[in-house]
């Protein structure tokens, strides 16, 4: 019982933080450490609320989660040991919910992650119909389209895709810095920092929280971009090139891809930052927030092999 209580508590830690968390402003001072930390909120909630109701449905066994759950298999296949006390309709309960939120979790997560390999895969499939080299911008897809639009499709195979009308409405300098905004994404495979709060959403449509986080992810993986891409380029060309590409109306990247498209304010937020940066966020804090981070990540698998 002391497990499920810690567990429950953890949980609760976790999504009073990320509700929090949505309102806080140094994430732009170090969007790297901001992304860590909301992905070890992520993870720990998920564990943390799961392995809550498990704990307290395996709590007969008297082991850990992980245990409780493979003695509870045995039992139920072929029926060689069961729990120490008969169960009750709040632990029948709490394992089907357990079980039916790690399951939908699990699910959901793989789901995601196949349709975006589906679109990526049809979508180079089309690329290699439609694009072609550009011996200015070598490395790069270019596609005969007259609105702006440029994006990357991430994977084993990454493409960068700009198109014709991205080459007549820049620049060269604001072009540089675009194309190193979207390597910085392939490099960093950023697909995979927002495909568990994509699945997230997919699980939980209905709440304003799940949406706000997932929209605050995405903000600070374009951040993240963004200050990798200013060491090869300007700065200030950047920001000129978000402005040109929002007031030109520039297409959305299509399924499986990361693009430069975003919401008014959320390339506003970005300009601003890119004009004038604020100071970076203080060594020390920084890696205080990453041990954090770890240490948050690994609680919640310990205590599912802690007895209970």
């Amino acid at each position: 019982m002391i497990t499920a209580a810690v567990l429950a508590t953890l949980a609760l830690v976790c999504a009073v933080g990320a509700w929090r968390f949505t309102r806080a402003r140094w994430t732009y001072r170090a969007p790297h450490v901001a992304i860590v930390l909301w992905q070890a909120l992520g993870v720990t909630w998920g564990l943390a609320g799961t392995g809550a109701l498990l704990s307290y449905a395996l709590a007969p066994y008297g082991q850990g989660v992980l245990q409780g759950l493979r003695a509870f298999a045995v039992s139920a296949l072929n029926g060689g040991y069961g729990p120490a006390e008969p169960y009750g309709l709040p632990r029948i309960l709490a394992l089907i919910v357990g079980l039916t939120a790690l399951t939908v979790l699990i699910v959901v997560l793989l789901t995601a992650g196949v349709q975006t390999l589906r679109a990526r895969h049809h979508h180079r499939a089309l690329l290699a119909l439609v694009s072609r080299d550009d011996p200015e911008v070598p490395g790069v897809r270019v596609v005969d389209h007259p609105g702006p639009a440029a994006y990357c499709v991430p994977g084993l195979r990454s493409q960068v895709v700009v198109s014709a009308g991205t080459l007549k409405l820049l620049s060269p300098a604001e072009l540089t810095a675009v194309l190193a905004h979207e390597s910085a994404h392939v490099r960093e495979r950023h697909d995979l920092v927002l495909l568990p709060f994509a699945a997230l959403r997919r699980a939980l449509p209905w709440s304003r929280v799940v949406g706000r986080i997932q929209t605050e992810v995405g903000l600070l993986v374009e951040m993240a971009a963004d200050d990798v891409a200013r060491r090869y380029c300007s700065p200030r060309r950047l920001a000129s090139a978000l402005l040109r590409f929002g007031t030109a109306g520039a297409a959305p990247a299509p399924h499986g891809a990361l693009g430069v498209s975003d919401s008014c304010a959320a390339v506003m937020a970005r300009v601003e930052r890119l004009v004038t940066p604020g100071p970076e966020l203080p060594r020390r804090i920084r890696y205080s927030i990453v041990a954090f981070s770890m240490t948050l990540t690994a609680s919640a698998p310990l205590l599912w092999l802690m007895p209970h």
